[in-house]
This record gives structure tokens, C-alpha cells and sequence, in this order.
């Protein structure tokens, strides 16, 4: 029912995934209904705050990166699945570089890590923003909605088929309220071998290796130790949907549905939801009638991209 920081400084170093550039992060403590936010304390001008907002999100390949249209930062996605998974409210991220450290390619080092500190209930109440109406974003094959639910919590639901012998046709349900998060904390991002060549041209995976992703190649996993789950792929793309709905500013009471979605239909989505304010309210638990549904609205939003 109240918000949540951490009790203590919590520091990480590694490689950034797409950067290659080695970067040092700290998440601190920060006050009630301050949210959180990024600060690059490498940048020497006044600019250097985002607050972790989908108003700050940029469109970006392969990662979630959010900007004050003076600095960016990068591969933000599993740090912000942490966060919202271990129902931190508030916190201050320090990093000196433009991307976020991959570490195992998961958010298994930042919830421990976030689990042995330890938090610190704070005075004020716990918001939620409480889905009122159907918001769907369609995109050829492609799907993600959210819709109301009258259980008071979010859960998502997420099916990925990638057409090979390995990773095939995947999906899972998860409930944030029954410690779904802990369900996929620990799974890796993933891609295709013969998807590497493109993905360099674009400059990006420089700090990419087997330590810090999964590698798929035509009938296997590339990786030494295997996958962590029969269904990490499907598991780490619901880790990510975690991380970019935590740009909402609040977590959420609604219900999501994906089907071969991604970081940028997340943030279309959520776009699309903040845009529209009578799909949405913002509330408390202790809030009276929380878990009346009488207010939901019966229309819904499609956008067809």
C-alpha cells in the first residue's frame, strides 16, 4: 500500500551490449513521489536528468533508450524490469556512460542484488495507474494490448513464434502480484546467428558475447551451459515488457496480451495509452470501490500501424 526505495547505494561495472563501452552504475535511495531517475554523471552540462517516463522514450533498435533531448541512455529495459519486479518506487540510477551495463544479459544480478539491501517502506501511498478501457496496437503480424481487469493487479500474457527448430512457438502468463517477476528474472536476452551480421552493420552488439546473451543457431543453442529454462526466450520477452511498462511512471492494474511484440510496440502502446486519459485513472489501493469495474468503459482504442 506504500512506496518503496532502496535502504542503500547499490553499484554495478560492466560492458554495455551495444556500446561495448564499460560503464559504472549506482542506484540510490530517493524520496517519496520522486519515481525514477536517470542521471548521466559523465555529462558536464545542466542536462543530465531523464526521469524514467514514456514521454522521454525514443524509438530505438533492439533496446528501450530514453533522452532529455540532450543525452540518451541506453538498454535501460532490465534494471527498470527489476525495479518494477521488486516494487521499487523511487530511486536515483547514476551511470557514466550512454548505455547501461548488460551484466548476465538479465535482471537476476540487480534483484539480488536489490533483495540483499533491502528497501524502505516510505510515508506516502502507493499509485497505480488503473486501466479503464481497451487499448490494442496492431502492426502487420504483430499485436500488444491492455485492458481492465478486476483483480487489482497486472498480468501479463505473451506468445512469441519465431518460425525455427530451436525457439519455435513459445508462450506464458505470468502475475505480478504472485511474484511472477522472480518466473523470469533470470532469463537472457537471445538472438539469431544469422541475424548477427545485420545486427553489426547497424553498430550495434559490440559488447555482445555468450556471457551476456543466448545464440540460437539453426538447431541449437550456441551457449556452453544451455538455457536456463525450456522457455527462456518467451521469459526474457516478458522481462522486457516488465521494464518498458515501467515507463508509465506508476505500475499498472490492467491486463496485457502480446503476440510477437517487442520494445517498440510497448512503447506504442504506452504512447497510446498515456495520450488517452479517459482509458485510465491514477489511484491507490485504499482508494473506495478500487476493485469496482461498474466505471469500466466498454470501448476500446485500435491503432493499426
Amino acid at each position: 500500500m506504500y512506496q518503496k526505495t532502496l535502504k542503500s547505494k547499490i553499484n554495478f561495472k560492466g560492458v554495455g551490449l551495444h556500446s561495448g563501452i564499460v560503464a559504472n552504475l549506482s542506484v540510490k535511495p530517493s524520496a517519496p513521489n520522486s519515481g525514477i531517475t536517470f542521471v548521466r554523471v559523465d555529462y558536464k552540462g545542466k542536462e543530465k536528468i531523464i526521469q524514467a517516463h514514456i514521454s522521454n522514450a525514443l524509438p530505438a533498435k533492439l533496446c528501450t533508450t530514453i533522452s532529455n533531448k540532450q543525452v540518451s541512455i541506453s538498454t535501460i529495459e532490465h534494471l527498470m524490469s527489476a525495479l518494477s519486479g521488486m516494487s521499487i518506487d523511487n530511486a536515483i540510477v547514476e551511470v557514466d556512460s550512454q548505455e547501461l551495463p548488460i551484466l548476465d544479459g538479465s535482471s537476476k544480478e540487480f534483484a539480488v542484488a536489490i533483495q540483499d539491501v533491502g528497501t524502505t517502506v516510505q510515508s506516502s501511498e502507493k499509485k497505480y495507474i488503473k486501466i479503464l478501457k481497451k487499448i490494442i496496437i496492431k502492426e502487420k503480424d504483430k499485436s500488444i494490448s491492455i485492458e481492465p481487469t478486476n483483480k487489482n493487479k497486472l498480468e501479463i500474457d505473451y506468445e512469441i513464434d519465431f518460425h525455427d527448430r530451436v525457439i519455435k512457438r513459445q508462450s506464458k502468463k505470468i502475475d505480478l502480484e504472485k511474484n511472477g517477476f522472480m518466473e523470469v528474472h533470470d532469463s537472457r536476452t537471445f538472438c539469431l546467428q544469422k541475424d548477427l551480421e545485420n545486427i553489426f552493420k547497424m553498430g550495434l552488439a559490440k559488447g555482445g558475447s555468450l556471457e551476456n546473451a543466448i545464440v540460437v543457431s539453426e538447431d541449437k543453442v550456441l551457449n556452453q551451459d544451455g538455457l536456463r529454462h525450456k522457455d527462456e526466450f518467451v521469459r526474457h520477452k516478458i522481462l522486457d515488457c516488465i521494464g518498458d511498462l515501467y515507463l508509465a511512471g506508476y505500475s499498472l492494474i490492467g491486463k496485457v496480451n502480446c503476440y510477437q511484440g517487442g520494445h517498440d510496440m510497448t512503447r506504442k502502446l504506452l504512447e497510446a495509452l498515456i495520450k488517452n486519459k479517459n482509458a485510465w485513472n491514477l489511484t491507490t489501493k485504499k482508494t473506495k470501490n478500487f476493485s469496482s469495474v461498474s466505471s469500466y468503459s466498454p470501448n476500446q482504442l485500435v491503432v493499426n500501424l
